[in-house]
């Protein structure tokens, strides 16, 4: 039997039988691009049925490749036809999103060159992305099926293996404003679609109770019952430690055997992970003592945020049996697993913690980082912000050596149509390299913006690219702007003429960029339910990808400089230069001499014994100088450290804190030089706090001095608030 999808593309495409799914994808695929098929005849079929679709002429011709394995697929040339071919509907996909990425399309008529048999299986058995269909998500909540259908099927042609779903009990409200249909009928509904497309439905279900309460595991177990029955399709279990979840592994482990047996009862062959976020020191020699008993029910761990210990420490303590997924955020520039190394306080502090984010380098290098201790990944992501880098790991699990380059140059052909967008993610990723006042690069990537031509074809992803790179030209703009503000109005003569200045506008260059990214942010919400904004597009919260409200945020600290007005004027030098004070804004990677930074984002990734520049959930407008929003912290039991040489050993020194940062109350302990404590159990009044210590004379006689903030050891969670704003190191008058 030969099955025909679509009249348009009948002469491009076909199916034998048991290829049809594919060959329908492959069809509507083709059909968007081309008016004429020209050379391309395409057959998708496995091998058994390719000679009786084929035409008779051809049929002796045909040779079926050796195995193939359950996700590999095979290209053919037979005479003029192209045959795609593979055992079921997984590896057809896989062949036609081959196909689709080789396709040139020239004034409507499409060319396919194969250049000798080409045979192909994926490196990593796992290729997972996640959908969260919850209120915090920055798109899919407002996303209907077919809209999902979509996408899907663009994680399936680009090699997903898979889809993982939360489920519908998690930390989110049970509803959102902005579902189009309840979570239980749209989860059900991405399962049969995944289903369909011969990928794996996995299910992340995060155990929120306490478990101690007589009766709270049958009723956990109950709930998870009644998940399972919801969905028509379940091939993978997963289950977080934390994040959410506080589960301890004694009661954790037993509870997951029960659910593990609830799907293996439908699904025998079912691999079911746990993971081990969230466990403080105690909790994961806890969490390895379960691990040692060797449960026969479970398949293996998955490591993401929030895992204090390093994933080269639990391989080295996991028992081998159990294969490691890796499970990266993908999603977040900072407060994250894998935070933008150095990152401008000016961009933190507008563009936030989930804007579009294409990083080809920092993903490529932390693939092949950490990739090769793993089974696979599941990338963490919060919709479509990160969707760059969704697929670039996607390609990077098929064929590690996967260049990011030649990754970009197909994303460009298939999703824009123009070769020259795909010189704009490197370009992106480049834009925040640096200070944006002086990175003239953020202009030459807005310049390429505009000079690409989408095709008809093409869909909200070039509005995606073109919103950052406008929103980076903005940031650099109002950077040059707010800096000559803020200096010319503190060294005005006067208070009146400082508030002159301080009221000066940005300019029209800046008002007509502000006006692009208004309309690019519309034109994302209708075509992707982005939601740039909590006020225009319902965004949970401003964290979530809505930075469009962030976009005209004061960078000239107004607020703050305003209120030392009443105190007199001038307004005293903050770095307090006439009292030869050593001062560290830490958090601005150009001010901060003093900061020991570790071994860096090319050694360290994870930052685990790296120094980050961090930005508090804050802006100039509640008061705060900008040099108090951004500061330095490391995690765990990593010290924070700073270092001083050429100290005048005669002379006594003070030290100035200002601690500053998200709203921990852990205490912190300050000690000098390794022996000397300056401040023990010390838990800020107030956010933020400043504080003054006396260095004593040992400290500092030899010249130097050494200073470590540290936390109370063993925490788990996300290791976060070990966070210090600002410090003067201060010569006495002697």
């Amino acid at each position: 039997m030969i099955f025909v999808a679509t009249a348009l593309a009948a002469s491009c495409v076909t199916a034998g039988a048991g290829g049809e799914v594919a060959a329908d994808l492959l069809n509507r695929r083709i059909a968007e691009r081309v008016v004429r098929c020209g050379d391309v005849r395409v057959l998708v079929a496995p091998p058994g049925a390719v000679a009786a679709a084929l035409p008779i002429a051809l049929r002796s011709r045909w040779r079926a490749p050796a195995k193939l394995g359950r996700e590999g697929f095979a290209i053919r040339r037979v005479g003029p036809v192209t045959v795609v071919t593979a055992e079921d509907t997984r590896g057809l996909v896989y062949g036609a999103g081959w196909v689709l990425r080789h396709l040139d399309v020239e004034g409507g008529t499409a060319r396919l060159t194969v250049r000798g048999p080409v045979d192909e299986q994926p490196t990593y058995a796992t290729r997972l992305t996640q959908i969260g269909y919850r209120p915090k998500n920055n798109s899919y909540d407002a996303w209907t099926l077919p809209m999902f259908q979509r996408r899907i099927e663009d994680f399936a042609l680009w090699g997903a293996s898979g889809v993982q779903i939360i489920a519908p009990v998690s930390d989110d409200d049970a509803t959102g404003p902005l579902f189009p249909a309840p979570p239980r009928e749209t989860l059900a509904g991405i399962s049969r679609i995944t289903h369909r497309l011969g990928l794996d439905v996995a299910l992340y279900y995060p155990e929120l109770g306490d478990y101690d309460k007589p009766g709270a595991v049958a009723a956990e177990v109950a709930a998870f019952r009644r998940v399972l029955a919801d969905l028509p399709y379940v091939d993978a279990l997963y289950v977080p430690g934390g994040d959410p979840g506080h589960t301890p592994p004694a009661r954790l482990f037993p509870l997951v055997a029960q659910q593990a047996a609830l799907l293996r009862a439908r699904r025998p062959t079912a691999p079911v992970y746990i993971s081990s976020q969230g466990f403080d020191a105690a909790g994961f020699e806890a969490f390895y003592r379960e691990l040692d008993k060797r449960p026969d029910w479970l398949t293996g761990v998955f490591v993401g945020p929030q895992t204090r210990d390093p994933l080269s420490v639990e391989r080295a303590r996991i028992p081998a049996r159990y294969p490691l997924i890796l499970y990266p955020d993908i999603a977040h520039t900072m407060h994250a697993q894998f935070p933008v190394p150095r990152w401008w306080p000016e961009f933190a502090l507008t563009e936030g913690r989930e804007p579009i984010n294409p990083r080809p380098a920092a993903y490529a290098h932390i693939f092949a980082r950490f990739a090769p201790l793993t089974a696979g990944f599941i990338t963490y992501s919060e919709g479509v912000n990160d969707d760059f880098n969704q697929f670039l790991w996607f390609r990077l699990g098929w064929d590690p050596k996967t260049g990011t380059r030649a990754f970009a140059k197909d994303y460009a052909r298939v999703f824009i149509g123009d070769d020259r967008a795909a010189a704009l993610p490197a370009a992106l990723e480049a834009n925040w390299v640096g200070d944006p006042a002086t990175n003239t690069t953020i202009d030459a990537t807005l310049r390429l913006a505009d000079q690409v031509r989408p095709a008809a074809f093409a869909d909200w992803r070039i509005d995606s690219l073109r919103y950052r790179a406008v929103y980076d030209a903005l940031v650099r703009r109002r950077t040059i702007a707010a800096r000559a503000r803020r200096a010319a109005a503190l060294a005005a003569p006067d208070p009146e003429r400082a508030r002159a200045v301080l009221a000066t506008g940005d300019g029209p260059e800046v008002a007509a960029l502000l006006d692009r990214l208004n309309a690019l942010a519309e034109r994302l919400w209708q075509a992707a339910r982005l939601q740039l904004s909590v006020k225009r597009y319902g965004a949970s919260n401003i964290e979530r990808g809505a930075n469009l409200d962030r976009a005209d945020v004061d960078l000239t600290g107004r607020a703050w400089i305003e209120a030392q007005m009443a105190r007199g004027w001038p307004i005293p030098d903050r770095s307090r230069r006439a009292e030869g004070a050593l001062y560290d804004d830490l958090g601005r990677p150009d001010a901060e001499p003093h900061l020991v930074r570790g071994p860096g984002f090319q050694a360290d990734p994870q930052f685990f014994t790296t120094a980050i520049d961090g930005m508090a959930d804050r802006t100039p407008a509640d008061g705060w100088w900008p040099g108090e929003l951004d500061y330095a912290e490391t995690l765990y039991d990593s010290p924070l450290r700073l270092h001083y040489d050429g100290l005048d050993p005669r002379r006594g020194y003070s030290l100035t804190i200002t601690y500053a940062g998200e709203d921990y109350t852990l205490p912190m302990r300050l000690v000098a030089n390794g022996r000397i404590v300056l401040q023990e159990h010390f838990v800020r009044a107030s956010n933020p706090s400043r504080v003054t210590v006396a260095i004593p004379r040992e400290a500092t006689a030899g010249g130097t001095l050494d200073l470590a903030w540290t936390r109370p050891p063993g925490m788990g969670g996300s290791g976060r608030g070990k966070q210090v704003a600002e410090t003067w190191l201060i010569p006495d008058g002697r």
